[in-house]
């Protein structure tokens, strides 16, 4: 029975209908999804791991075992596990290994813009990108046969509008194949330099042999143009100068979301290769495509990696590609009409449709509002880190100098510290949150403490992996599915790594949180606080009633509202409280000198 699905679930759906029976993912979005649809699924093992590295490499121990094996993340995500990627393309696999990215164009949730097809090639591993939830749902269980008829991992791209839209899939029934045995093959599995060198030639010729496939699969295929037309074409950032040629000359190629701009706008007027698989790039098809064509145009997100391919096949026609669509952002039906000089029809139209601005702000009742505040009080410089806790940066708190990537703070402060010494270590600090420290925040722990900076770091430590949903990590005591789990002890593993100094706050009390900031920078050895306090939005928090104005008392100084708290706004000049926002966290009482709330 067909259905409407999300990108994500048809994902997991594939996953589920080929046989899937091990997942270990990293929380990260546009990604995590995936995982928790999989989930639903009995038959599926499905995990958290501490972070994609350890994630891709219990995957990989998976598909040893025989079984077929997904490990899920976001592109980011895919820069920490490429150490473990790299070599497995060297190894191969013994069942299916597939590799969920995926990728955020237009930076939705994300710190950059990084494409993920520059992994798989530096990698040489094949990738397949789906363009809608259908293509998600078949392309699983297509990777997992490419897995293991090329003897490779598989890269499975998507990206947030293809994860986060629904489109009409038909789920099929699941089958498991049988059960590879492993076999003891040093020469294949041992990465040593010697064995190394004599898989990289298989690699090379395994790519070889996935562009050969991928000319006939039926991956990629081609879609000739079924109506006249006239292709108005705007090079040069859509000057008002367009080209015209008979849409029967013109070519484009495409995959993702892009393909389906490209259909909305153009319809069938004109020939389309649509890419389902982005490495290796088939090159007999697209000279194939080209010939007899005027105008070849690309039409990628991001990077120009399809163009740059084109334009070395050394093909007779015109080729356009970044010329027409820009290198960063997100592409969007308004923007492919543009560059093709068309209008869109009027109920496809997306301009001229306001929307209100919402900007990005810790809830009511967050546990790190009061640790940031006072941070910003005492005008410390706060190396920051990746999580809901990097709204701590957003005024009026403004609260966080530096966010680099996953685990940066730490290490970033010893850095800071080695190089500038005492004027440096007496105004400094570190801010990362329980899930992250246990991705890669531990080893700028361990470096601080090994070497010895005068450095003092903060876990904001709210039970949960926030910023992605309320995933479980190995600090909560719990697993994916909500059953108890082991439970990393923050405060044991800090001093077993060295950590003397190791003090816990609580968040809602500022005046304790700036005492122990202030003692702890002036110690003279390191020292770790933990920030603690579950997250507001937690079921199983139970709150305090909203707090009321006294308006008689309150002298509209506006103290209450440099905590930046959503609750809380100024109505005829007096504080005013949203009671089906506030949680009763007392935060904000603490800033009125009046007694007023």
């Amino acid at each position: 029975m067909k259905q409407l699905m999300l990108g994500n679930a048809a994902a997991a759906r594939g996953l589920f209908e080929a046989g899937c029976e091990l997942i270990s993912s990293y929380p990260g979005t546009p990604s995590t999804e995936i995982t928790e649809e999989a989930a639903r699924f009995k038959e599926i093992y499905c995990e958290w791991a501490p972070n994609e590295k350890v994630a891709l490499e219990s995957a990989f121990g998976a598909c040893l075992a025989g079984r077929r094996a997904f490990c899920g993340m976001k592109h980011v995500g895919l820069n920490v596990a490429a150490d473990p990627l790299y070599t497995m393309s060297y190894t191969g696999v013994n069942a299916g290994l597939v590799i969920g990215v995926a990728d955020d164009p237009g930076m939705h949730s994300s710190q950059n813009e990084q494409d993920s097809r520059h992994h798989a090639i530096a990698s040489k591993v094949p990738m397949l990108e789906p363009s809608d939830a259908d293509e998600a749902r078949r392309f699983a269980a297509m990777a997992f046969e490419i897995s293991e008829k090329f003897d490779t991992p598989v890269l499975y791209k998507m990206c947030t509008r293809v994860a986060h839209s629904q489109s009409i899939t038909e789920p099929a029934e699941r089958t498991v194949p049988e059960h590879k045995a492993y076999e003891k093959t040093i020469s294949k599995y041992v990465m040593a330099p010697a064995n190394a060198i004599k898989r990289h030639p298989f690699v090379e010729q395994r790519m070889k042999d996935l562009e050969k496939w991928s000319e006939t699969s039926g991956v990629n295929r081609i879609e000739k143009a079924e109506k006249a037309a006239v292709v108005s074409i705007r090079p040069a950032g859509y000057s008002t100068t367009d080209t015209t040629v008979q849409s029967d000359k013109v070519g484009i190629i495409t995959s993702s979301t892009s393909y389906q701009y490209v259909k909305e706008v153009l319809g069938d007027s004109v020939n389309i290769l649509k890419l389902g698989m982005v490495n290796p790039l088939p090159t007999d098809m697209i000279r194939k495509f080209a010939d007899g064509l005027e105008k070849l145009i690309v039409v990628e997100e991001l990077d120009p990696i399809i163009e740059t391919f084109v334009c070395g096949l050394g093909l007779k026609c015109e080729i356009h590609g970044k010329d027409m669509f820009p290198i960063c952002g997100e592409f969007s039906q308004n923007l492919v009409a543009a560059a093709f000089g068309r209008e869109l029809p009027q109920g496809k139209k997306l301009d001229g449709v306001q929307i209100p601005v919402r900007p990005p702000i810790m809830c009511a009742g967050c546990p790190h509002r009061g640790m940031f505040y006072a941070l910003n009080k005492l005008k410390v410089t706060v190396f920051g880190d990746i999580g809901c806790y990097t709204l701590g940066s957003v005024a009026p708190l403004s609260a966080m100098d530096v966010t680099l990537c996953m685990g940066a703070s730490f290490s970033g402060l010893h850095g800071w510290n080695k190089a500038g010494g005492a004027e440096n270590e007496k105004k400094s600090v570190a801010v990362i949150g329980d899930s992250t420290f246990m991705h890669s925040g531990m080893t700028g722990l361990a470096t601080i403490a090994y070497n010895q900076s005068n450095s003092t770091v903060i876990v904001l430590d709210n039970s949960i992996t926030g910023m992605t949903g309320h995933q479980q990590n190995p600090t909560t005591g719990k697993n994916l599915y909500g059953d108890p789990a082991g439970r990393v002890d923050l405060e044991a593993l800090a001093r077993a790594m060295g950590i003397n100094r190791v003090r816990v706050v609580d968040p809602y009390n500022i005046a304790e949180c700036e005492a122990a900031v202030r003692e702890e920078l002036e110690v003279a050895e390191p020292s770790l606080i933990i920030s603690r306090r579950p997250c507001a939005l937690l079921k199983e928090v139970k709150h305090n009633p909203p707090l009321v104005v006294d308006q008689d008392k309150c002298k509209s100084c506006k103290m209450c509202m440099k905590i930046g708290c959503p609750a809380i706004s100024m109505k005829g000049g007096k504080a005013k409280i949203d009671a089906t926002l506030c949680v009763g966290c007392g935060v904000c009482s603490q800033m009125c000198k009046f007694g007023a709330l």
